[in-house]
């Protein structure tokens, strides 16, 4: 069952109010590191139940006069054409993307920086074209012995080769297309160019998980160890904040381990360091804006749930992938967890036992689960479909929403034109049929009203889909699980 456990709004109002006071803190300037997305993050919004995905984008927007973004890109990762997995765009696209989204929604962008710079063909026609946009584009270099050799790094040799980025606002959003760019160390240049000028300017980390001030092993923070199982990345207590206030809190291996070289660059910089731990840089709120603990206890059991089915298709085609599965299938035991707890699992295998065919179960955000089975005419994510319609308009189980004349010429049509040898409907033509037929049909109309309501709901399906399947349920809003095995 889905249950709001996030206050949106209170989030949003405290986090825009928490960097404000960090700029402050700062003399008037901040350079803020944005981990994980800035938009469309929808990890966060499953865990969290009523955070939404553009939660930290809309967060900016009432800090908007006062931020500039600077987007961040690896010269090494255009060179190798890095794709972002999620969206099937590279890296150098995706800048591109990003500037246009945070332009039109009245952010400013003030230039691009491209980090392990080394002049090539594909970088340089990259920069002229966002020089041809109108971009200012800057160039940071490798630094022998980064990160450990602080003399060297915090030097004229070191951060002093680097292009100094012209900024003109009191935040400063670094960003970029995804993980391994070089955000923080463009962050620690800028801030060596900032005091080599007499400009007093500070760092902040906006990362919104692991939350620091829930426990190490709450269900969100394991959540979040279950989507980055593939990075290795492990949650742990900051031993560093521990010894500075006997405080518990909460970070990952990655920043824990970095910290003392952090440490000792800051010292360089400012001659004392700011912070006396991972902790301290960050500026998250996310978890005082929990109202729900049960809801978002539940909502990170079923995330970590539906990331071990991921992982156990991924091992199932290439076992290359195990070291993730194995690791999801410890965070499974450790939170006492197993299949069935997804309600729509259960089902849905009930009914392939009971027909001898694929099947396909929904759990309603009511908590109502709706199966669906393999018919001569519909694919069993089809037929549930239909069925889960119904019930939320309330329509009798036995009432046909498509005429099966109308079905017959589109099969006719994708096997005899279009060369497919599966005759029955996909979920995208069941639901072009089914709004064909609320044309005239006050069902088929109250049906179609209710595909808004398909969004936050859990499905699981016992053979893996077609990726037109996967894709339409992703579009709905729909959570999908199957089980690793072809029809």
């Amino acid at each position: 069952m889905y249950k709001i456990g996030f206050d949106n709004d209170k989030y949003k109002s405290m986090q825009s109010e928490k960097i404000r006071e960090r700029i402050g803190e700062f003399g008037g300037k901040l350079y803020l590191e944005f981990g994980g997305k800035l938009f469309d993050d929808y990890h966060a919004s499953r865990v969290l139940p009523g955070f939404q995905p553009d939660s930290k984008l809309q967060m900016l927007l009432q800090l908007k006069e006062d931020s500039e973004i600077v987007i961040v890109i690896s010269a090494q990762d255009i060179e190798k054409s890095k794709l972002r997995g999620d969206l099937g765009i590279t890296y150098d696209d995706d800048v591109v993307r990003l500037i246009g989204e945070f332009t039109r929604i009245g952010l400013m962008v003030g230039s691009v920086v491209l980090t392990k710079y080394s002049p090539s063909e594909k970088v340089e026609l990259f920069e002229k074209r966002l020089k041809k946009m109108g971009y200012p584009v800057y160039h940071h270099f490798v630094i022998e012995g980064y990160p450990s050799n602080t003399a060297k790094i915090v030097s004229d040799e070191g951060f002093g080769k680097n292009d100094y980025i012209k900024t003109s606002r009191k935040l400063v959003v670094i960003t970029a297309p995804g993980p391994g760019s070089g955000k923080m160390a463009t962050c620690l240049s800028q801030l060596y160019h900032e005091n080599k000028r007499g400009i007093k300017a500070g760092y902040a980390k906006f990362e919104t998980f692991p939350i620091w001030n829930l426990p190490l092993k709450h269900p969100v923070n394991m959540a979040y160890e279950a989507a980055t199982a593939d990075l290795n990345d492990v949650n742990m207590i900051d031993p560093w904040h521990l010894e500075a206030y006997g405080k518990t809190t909460v970070n990952y291996n990655r920043d824990v381990e970095i910290f003392p070289v952090l440490k000792a660059l800051f010292d360089r910089i400012y001659g004392k360091s700011p912070y006396n731990s991972p902790t301290d840089m960050g500026v998250n709120m996310a978890g005082n804006c929990i109202i729900d603990d049960g809801a978002c206890i539940e909502a990170s059991y079923q995330e970590i749930i539906r990331r071990y089915f991921k992982a156990k298709l991924a091992a199932a085609l290439d076992d290359r992938n195990s070291d993730e599965y194995y690791k999801l299938e410890l965070l499974m035991n450790q939170a006492d967890l197993n299949e069935t707890d997804r309600k729509a699992v259960g089902a849905a295998r009930a009914i392939e036992e009971k027909t001898g065919a694929p099947a396909a179960a929904i759990e309603l955000t009511d908590g109502t689960v709706i199966t669906g089975k393999t018919t001569d005419l519909l694919g069993c994510s089809s037929a549930m479909l239909l069925n889960a319609l119904k019930h939320m308009a309330g329509i009798d189980d036995e009432i046909l929403l498509i005429n099966p004349e109308v079905i017959k010429p589109v099969q006719q049509l994708k096997l005899d034109c279009l060369g497919s040898k599966n005759p029955r409907l996909h979920t995208d033509e069941t639901l072009i049929a089914l709004s064909i037929s609320a044309v005239s049909d006050e069902n088929a109309e109250k049906a179609m009203a209710q595909i808004k309501n398909l969004k936050n709901c859990e499905m699981h399906s016992t053979v893996i889909l077609s990726s037109v399947d996967s894709s339409l349920l992703k579009k709905v809003g729909i959570n999908l699980t199957c089980d690793a095995r072809s029809k």
